[in-house]
């Protein structure tokens, strides 16, 4: 009898054979979470106003954000666990979703611009996000979550590796 070394489990989905993928920081739960609660506490506040005029609808608006906001919070958590990108020789590769998920390869030859931005309570957390721009008009990528550091990091790296790729072109 021998001993065979633990089988992996098969990768199912779009990301099957990509391998080495960099999630991003698990302090974007708290970005996520407040921007949640914030939309949840106006829909609230607009329940609470349609329920001057019709007391009926501003309770069945409230329970239903009340409903869409508790949703929301339960799955956060694995909608933030499900980004991660991955640089590869020629493009870097970004997955996210949970129920839809999104499968994206920006070849570095097309990148045209590649933006760090910053939201207070990103800021607060010391997150960035980097975006990515090519010429297809339905390309903008964006990376949430990322260090600070990280984030200036990737980017300059991604403006050197595009720099690379354009010359050729």
């Amino acid at each position: 009898m021998t001993l065979e070394a633990p089988r992996r489990p098969r990768r199912r989905g779009l990301d099957a054979g990509i391998s080495g993928w960099h999630r991003v920081s698990s302090r974007l739960l708290a970005v996520e979470v407040t921007g949640i609660l914030l939309a949840g506490l106006v829909g609230v506040a607009v329940g609470v106003g349609v329920g001057f005029a019709n007391p009926t609808a501003g309770w069945v608006l409230g329970g239903a954000v009340a409903v869409v906001t508790m949703i929301r919070l339960v799955i956060a958590r694995a909608r933030v666990r499900s980004i991660g990108y991955v640089l590869r020789d020629d493009d870097l590769v970004l997955r996210r979703g949970i129920l839809y998920s999104r499968l994206v390869a920006v070849p570095y030859g097309r990148m045209q611009l590649v933006d760090v931005t910053r939201g207070p309570v990103a800021r607060l957390l010391g997150l960035a996000e980097l975006r990515l721009v090519t010429a297809a008009a339905t390309s903008a990528v964006t990376i949430p979550g990322l260090p600070e550091a990280v984030a200036a990091e990737l980017r300059d790296r991604l403006i050197e590796r595009a720099e690379e790729r354009r010359v050729g072109l």
